[in-house]
């Protein structure tokens, strides 16, 4: 279950978002759907579908992932998850987000609600177990100003593209995401074809994690993960395409089979 939650974590933080449209001045709601493979030192492990609905400046996205019939050999697993919020100058700002999955018959789910960027409540069930002498708590101050996994990664065409700094907060921990820009690559998917901006990516822990985990140190130690973004020419902004992620037993590589439309 612990790997499962990883991988649909890599799926929804890196490339989730790809959706979303930003604002204008639209007569009727736009509907976008998206797909995305998760594959693991080349095997096909999970995909994602997920459905954007955009009206004016608010927005939603709702989606799911499955594993694929090689992983049912080991653990069959289903998740869903959504986000509703408003565009901000620079941000998708998130209003509320949740996220479920089933795994070997265990389930899980997240919500958080959010209050002009600042966690206002998170909820998650079951309540992981926890000690103090073990754990690093999240303070107030660490749920302000922060960013959901789903839309947090989305940009403004105006927008800077790999920013210095992303605050994430998942629910149980928060992250700070450090973006540098890497170069551009050509990228082609099912209703894209073009340049996409490569942006290298270290992971911080801030607060919300067991100080022991080895996934946590092995993250903070990674120096070769990478995620892409292209442009979406009607909607104006950039958004992931393709990410990878160098892990113990192999490389993950999520990406877009399908970009809009």
């Amino acid at each position: 279950m612990t790997r499962l939650r990883g991988i649909f974590c890599i799926g929804l933080l890196a490339l989730a978002p790809l959706m979303l449209l930003q604002p204008r001045a639209m007569a009727e709601p736009v509907h976008v759907y998206t797909d995305y493979s998760v594959s693991l030192i080349g095997l096909p492990v999970a995909y994602l579908k997920f459905k954007t609905e955009i009206d004016g400046a608010s927005y939603k996205i709702s989606g799911n992932l499955r594993t694929s019939a090689l992983t049912n050999i080991v653990s069959k697993s289903r998740g869903n998850a959504s986000v509703s919020g408003k565009f901000g100058k620079d941000r998708l700002r998130a209003s509320r987000f949740s996220v479920a999955y089933t795994a070997d018959a265990k389930t899980h789910k997240t919500e958080i609600r959010f209050s002009n960027g600042n966690v206002s409540s998170a909820t998650n069930t079951p309540k992981r177990k926890r000690t103090a002498a073990d754990w690093v708590p999240i303070s107030a101050e660490d749920m302000r100003a922060v960013l959901d996994p789903l839309s947090g990664l989305v940009f403004p065409a105006s927008a800077r593209v790999c920013p210095s700094s992303l605050p994430i907060f998942d629910g149980e921990t928060r992250v700070t995401l450090h973006l540098k820009p890497k170069g551009v690559r050509p990228f082609r998917t099912k209703g894209f074809k073009g340049d996409a901006i490569v942006c290298a990516i270290r992971f911080v822990p801030q607060a919300g994690y067991r100080k022991g985990s080895s996934a946590i140190r092995y993250l903070q130690k990674l120096t070769k993960m990478e995620v892409w973004f292209a442009k979406h020419e009607q909607g104006g902004f950039y958004a992931p395409v393709y990410a990878k992620v160098p892990t113990k037993i192999g490389q993950v590589v999520v990406a877009a089979t399908r970009f809009g439309g």
